[in-house]
């Protein structure tokens, strides 16, 4: 085995939290917990999405027949996603159910409950909005418009190592890692559970998209580079760590 390799399976493996020092995290030397989502400009557009208790249109699927319909869908058809269809998705994905001294309790799991993600959204056909850059506020369950680029459709394409699925779906879920939320509680430990969280939310959605008669097929091979400049992110502190796109089935 060539020496990259080891280096890189090693990453599978919890060797680090028997040499990680516990006691010199920030948490352990007393430093804030970082904010559970990004803060919001005071001139940036918010939208309200409906409630849990608003629904209507969200149909009744058993887990089982979920798990057992589940499977990866790269076409989609042209009808639209609801403002409601998408609240679901959201909250099935980053939704909060309670926050209790500062940590942010889920619809999904986390390692330590530290939520290292931030979920945007390429909108392309979703009824009453616009096109463009979204970001969801898991806190208040809203969206704010972080943008609206030109040619949206082309650059999610290629921002996903131009596979073209990606910019023909009603939405494409992209979610950014923010590390210091893990790295305050677990230090050098944090990445392999970073990634592991990636997975939980990744299948919340290929199973909330079975409610609405929708597909996703999870994306993990993306250009770095141009998939942060799209969302505006520093590629440092926050970057692009997995996409998602979900459309209608035909």
């Amino acid at each position: 085995m060539n020496e990259q390799r080891k280096i890189l399976r090693n990453f599978l493996k919890d060797d680090i939290r028997q040499k990680t020092d516990f006691r010199n995290t920030d948490q352990s030397l007393g430093v804030k917990q970082p904010a559970i989502e990004k803060e919001v400009k005071p001139e940036a557009v918010k939208i309200e999405l409906p409630k849990p208790e608003e629904w209507t249109g969200i149909s009744e699927v058993s887990v089982k027949d979920a798990i057992a319909r589940r499977k990866s869908h790269r076409r989609y058809s042209k009808e639209p996603l609801t403002l409601e269809e998408l609240a679901f998705l959201l909250w099935s994905v980053q939704g909060v159910r309670e926050v209790i001294s500062g940590t942010s309790f889920r619809t999904v799991p986390s390692a330590g409950c530290r939520h290292a993600f931030e979920t945007y959204l390429a909108i392309f056909n979703v009824e009453g909005l616009k096109e463009g850059i979204y970001r969801y506020l898991p806190s208040s369950h809203e969206l704010v418009l972080e943008s609206e680029p030109e040619s949206l459709f082309k650059r999610t394409a290629e921002a996903a190592l131009r596979q073209p699925f990606a910019g023909k779906a009603a939405v494409t879920f992209i979610w950014t890692a923010i590390p210091y939320r893990m790295e305050w509680r677990y230090g050098e430990a944090s990445y392999k559970v970073i990634a592991l969280d990636a997975g939980h939310v990744g299948q919340n959605l290929y199973l909330a998209c079975e409610s609405i008669n929708a597909g996703t097929c999870a994306i993990a091979a993306y250009d770095q580079k141009i998939a942060d400049e799209l969302l505006g992110v520093d590629g440092e502190d926050e970057f692009v760590i997995y996409l998602s796109p979900v459309g209608k089935i035909g």
